[in-house]
């Protein structure tokens, strides 16, 4: 039987694989209790003002960035909105990948939008520089666009290890960047 108040039992059904011995409707009261103080893991209704993220936590009171914590609904500063992370990407369109950078890679890469981000590497036009001689073998020349052969697959395979979205990552990179501004 499941408790429906102190001392009382409310009659409802407690499922066999239940963590409590609450019926499903007062196991439901005691996550919404819980989640007051603990919030609840979601996506964001829109990317995160100060850092790009769209995972979040949502409370009662609103919710808050899980990568910087960052209060949605509020503007950011001026001085924060702007933390630059440059990196170096590679997006793939058929038979091609492309190794470019950008401070500003959503604006960047919205010119592909028919390519497919593979990964990020953080650098600026240095890293990219030395990626373009590395695998220059298979590049088309005058080009950022290299043929999809088997290093650059693993070159990329490792910058994607450990990583389910690029764009994740890119938020955290920006999250680090705000918070070392103090």
């Amino acid at each position: 039987m499941a408790a429906a108040g102190p001392g009382q039992v409310c009659g409802g059904t407690v499922e066999s694989d239940a963590p409590l011995e609450l019926c499903t409707a007062h196991l439901q009261l005691a996550f919404d209790w819980v989640a007051r103080e603990t919030g609840v893991t979601d996506t964001l209704p829109s990317p995160c003002l100060a850092c790009g993220s769209r995972l979040g936590v949502r409370y009662p009171s609103g919710w808050l960035c899980a990568i910087c914590d960052w209060k949605v609904g509020q503007i950011p500063d001026d001085d924060i909105a702007v933390a630059r992370v440059d990196v170096v990407y590679y997006i793939r369109f058929d038979d091609r990948i492309k190794i470019g950078t950008s401070g500003n890679p959503r604006s960047r890469l919205a010119n592909f939008s028919t390519a497919e981000l593979l990964a990020f590497e953080r650098g600026d036009r240095r890293v990219e520089q030395r990626r373009h001689a590395q695998f220059k073998s298979h590049r088309f020349p005058r080009t950022e666009w290299f043929e999809v052969h088997d290093a650059l697959l693993q070159h990329v395979e490792s910058l994607r290890a450990g990583v389910s979205d690029p764009w994740e990552q890119y938020a955290f990179w920006v999250s680090q960047q705000i918070a070392l501004r103090g």
